[in-house]
């Protein structure tokens, strides 16, 4: 095992923050392996790269010879993690929890070794909890202290609505680390309310404080947006090796460095290389590359990352695609989505809806390289693509 200041250093990589870094250095100066927690509730039935933030941080810390806990919320799933929402989330089903979870197993020994990684599901433990007993949990925090979050407080303030289950979520939360005895959770910046309050009852229970440690968050596609898989601005791990090859190629050049502090196992001298090799006049786009490749190469194999990156120069650079196409930013408004044609005008690219249906049926209008004709197309918020009317009309467009 390395030493505390070589552990240190890896784990700070990327970190948002740690609290409390001096309790850390201190579990990790005991030699033995930490029992290290993540949470997710199946609340989509796949993961996109924005969850393998904390995926890869989990990985890292059982590279260090530490346990990763991947914790299932399917109890908490059918609360409704009500972080950073403006209005009560709608539970899902057992069912739909359940088939989700299945998925999430499925997926997370992509990056997890399993053979360092348990895999628990927090209905275990809450499944068997009585009314009693989660009267007593409700009985360890106040209506002030929950308050105090961000968006509870927002809610309040604005006159809407709060429900009373949503107060257990950061309870049930706080209390799956009483229940794993948990030394170190990982979660995003969003989460740290949640993640502190597992540190108040395992003090309350006697129990040593966990370490919590927060990861930014990952952008989305659009790069405004968080990722998720609701806005549609994502790439999902089991996004084909195409389709995730061409989304990352998507981003922007401003975004892709983002991506390599976040995603990339490159060390941090080798990022460093590769910016000052695009400040240097090398086109960003051979640098995105590499990411690309990086990425699909982990989720799939090396050959199919290589055929991605050919099939996507194929379908671009034959087709003569400029590198400096304009960046148009679009609003779909409260619809969520945006029709093709109002998309095609709104982007410059054709000078009436009129002109953009002419064109669509002509079959001169390209998405990503593939031909469209559907006048009715709506493409929802939250997307990055390249549109193409004619030979010569490009634009790379975000609708949000």
């Amino acid at each position: 095992m390395k030493t505390v200041a070589e552990q240190l250093l890896e784990i700070e990589r990327g970190a948002e923050e740690i609290l409390v870094q001096a309790e850390l250095k201190e579990k990790l100066g005991e030699g033995r392996p930490l029992r290290i927690k993540a949470g997710f509730d199946p609340t989509a039935p796949d993961l996109h790269l924005g969850h393998t933030v904390l995926i890869n941080k989990m990985r890292q810390f059982q590279d260090l010879g530490h346990e990763a806990i991947f914790l299932i919320g399917d109890f908490t799933g059918m609360i409704g993690d009500p972080t950073g929402k403006n209005a009560t989330r709608p539970p899902l089903s057992p069912e739909e929890v359940q088939a989700n979870a299945e998925t999430y197993k499925e997926q997370v020994f992509r990056i997890l070794d399993p053979d360092k990684t348990r895999v628990v599901f927090n209905s275990e433990w809450m499944g068997k909890m009585d009314a009693a007993e989660l009267i007593k949990l409700a009985a360890r925090s106040t209506v002030a202290r929950m308050l105090e979050r961000d968006d509870f407080s927002k809610r309040y303030a604005s006159n809407q609505s709060i429900a009373i289950h949503e107060f257990l979520y950061p309870l049930v939360q706080g209390w799956d680390s009483v229940a794993l005895e948990a030394d170190v959770e990982l979660g995003g910046t969003d989460q740290k309310f949640n993640l502190l309050m597992g540190r108040q009852l395992q003090q309350a229970v006697g129990q040593k404080p966990q370490i919590v440690l927060t990861m930014p968050l990952l952008e989305g596609l659009d790069g405004v947006n968080k990722m998720s898989k609701s806005m549609g601005n994502y790439v999902g791990i089991t996004d084909s090796p195409d389709d995730m090859f061409g989304k990352i190629m998507s981003i922007s050049d401003e975004l892709m460095w983002r991506y390599f502090e976040l995603l990339s196992f490159s060390s941090v001298s080798e990022i460093d290389s590769f910016k000052q090799r695009v400040d240097s006049g090398e086109n960003p786009r051979d640098i995105k590359f590499l990411l690309a490749a990086e990425i699909v190469a982990r989720f799939h194999h090396g050959q199919a990352a290589e055929d991605a990156r050919a099939a996507f120069i194929n379908r671009f650079r034959n087709k003569e695609i400029p590198d400096d196409m304009p960046e148009v930013m679009l609003d779909c408004g409260e619809s969520g989505t945006l029709g093709i044609g109002h998309l095609l005008h709104q982007a410059g690219l054709v000078a009436s809806t009129s002109e953009a249906f002419r064109m669509l049926k002509q079959g001169a209008v390209r998405l990503d390289g593939e031909r469209v004709e559907d006048r009715d197309l709506e493409i929802k918020a939250g997307g990055t693509h390249v549109y193409q009317v004619g030979k010569r009309r490009f634009a790379r467009v975000t609708v949000k």
